[in-house]
């Protein structure tokens, strides 16, 4: 696999592993250090991968992991690089599948959906003044026990890794040039409230303490969901699990 020759002229590198526990968890190593970046780091093969809140993420060979060591980001807008990368995701497969079956969006917060299933996931990290943007797409499989979740193949998008990648790594160096550091989270904002079919629909919203449901009204500056409850009262959520609510009420859009 290969950078694209933009991002390599960019002054990007690319380490890639056979296999390895987390490129997450080695860039994160490698930045404490004392690695500066912009740096990928890819693997065939992850033993131990990550998603959000600790979460295991299945990471067999024939799908792409991949993370991003970024220097010099802004502590307070790191959380902006969730939506960054989900919309390079989103690009790259547009991209190389311009006429799929399935419809591609956006799930708030970290989420990249074909239909109402799970094909990509991101995992920031940041400390200091660097930060991590990993992630995950299934291209030719997927765990077939976790509901909803599918992969490329499985939806008739035949793309190689080597093409995914390529792609990725260009969209990511745009979306990053259009996000600036945080000034132009604006647009970022904006465009990927586009690509996500959720906002201005019931949905139900899981805390570690409770439920709550509401109509998806906006995202904020901080990239936080805006739930706009029944009584009116707008409610702002910076973590939690989204579930999509049907006419009846009931969850249709699990993770």
């Amino acid at each position: 696999m290969q950078l694209d020759p933009s991002v390599a002229a960019a002054g990007f590198r690319l380490i890639i592993h056979e296999t390895i526990a987390s490129t997450n968890t080695e860039v994160c190593a490698l930045a404490r250090a004392g690695e500066r970046g912009p740096l990928w780091v890819i693997a065939k093969e992850q033993t131990a991968g990550r998603g959000r809140r600790g979460n295991s993420w299945i990471s067999e060979p024939g799908n792409l992991y991949a993370s991003l060591l970024l220097p010099d980001v802004p502590p307070s807008r790191a959380g902006d690089l969730t939506f960054v990368a989900a919309l390079a995701v989103y690009d790259s497969v547009a991209e190389l599948a311009p006429n799929m079956a399935v419809p591609l969006a956006l799930k708030w917060p970290n989420d990249v959906q074909l239909g109402n299933a799970k094909v990509a996931g991101i995992l920031i990290e940041a400390e200091n003044s660097w930060a991590v943007i990993g992630i995950g797409i299934n291209c030719a499989h997927h765990p077939a026990q976790i509901p909803n979740v599918t992969d490329l193949n499985s939806s008739g998008i035949a793309v190689s890794l080597e093409q995914l990648f390529a792609a990725l790594s260009k969209n990511i160096l745009i979306r990053l040039q259009q996000w600036d550091k945080g000034n132009g989270f604006g647009t970022i904002r904006q465009e990927w409230l586009g690509a996500c079919p959720g906002v201005g629909h019931p949905i139900l919203v899981r805390l570690p303490t409770q439920e709550l449901t509401g109509k998806f009204e906006n995202i904020d500056d901080k990239g936080h969901l805006m739930l706009r409850l029944h009584n009116g009262r707008i409610e702002t959520i910076a973590a939690g699990e989204v579930f999509g609510l049907g006419q009846s009420g009931q969850a249709q859009m699990a993770r």
